[in-house]
């Protein structure tokens, strides 16, 4: 379900980055597309939108009145458009691409990085620099502490992902000797 609800999400996503980018609305857009993923995946809120005798204009209205004045023209026309095409639930989807294609033009990453122990700002501003040359992109690092990997890092940047962990190692080492 997650492949088709994102190949559902892409041109919707693909439409307003294109729109943020025309009015350079694109924090706006970001904001606007957060709050509505937050309305739509709240638990009432799907019951709710899953209710087949809520005809569109009321669930359309109540978004609205839900969204108040954080929804302008636009993004009400977004969700005018999302309610007539059942497409609501695939706004966190939509969320999650808009967000993917603003860092792409921002070149901008995030990069998880997986450590044995807590990253001092200064290693993490190491890791960050090295991953800025080879990726050719500004990059911040999201520390996560894992004493499983034993020692050495483990990164996940995008579709980047670099195991220099012992753990790692041993697993490949393992991999290699059939064992």
């Amino acid at each position: 379900m997650a492949g088709e609800a994102t190949t559902i999400a892409r041109p919707y996503a693909e439409a307003i980055f294109a729109r943020a980018k025309e009015t350079e609305g694109f924090q706006a857009w970001a904001d606007t597309l957060e709050f509505l993923s937050g309305v739509v995946s709240d638990r009432v809120m799907k019951r709710v939108i899953r209710d087949p005798k809520l005809d569109q204009e009321s669930l359309t209205g109540l978004l609205f009145d839900i969204g108040g004045e954080r929804l302008n023209y636009e993004a009400q026309n977004l969700v005018r458009l999302l309610v007539e095409n059942d497409r609501l639930s695939v706004v966190p989807e939509i969320a999650v691409i808009y967000e993917q294609l603003k860092a792409e033009s921002e070149r901008k990453i995030e990069a998880v990085v997986r450590s044995p122990f807590d990253l001092t700002d200064g290693q993490a501003a190491q890791v960050a620099a090295a991953l800025k040359a080879k990726l050719g992109r500004d990059v911040t690092i999201q520390a996560e502490k894992d004493p499983t990997l034993i020692g050495g890092l483990h990164i996940r940047a995008g579709d980047l992902v670099i195991d220099g962990s012992i753990s790692g190692k041993l697993q490949q080492l393992a991999h290699e000797l059939g064992i």
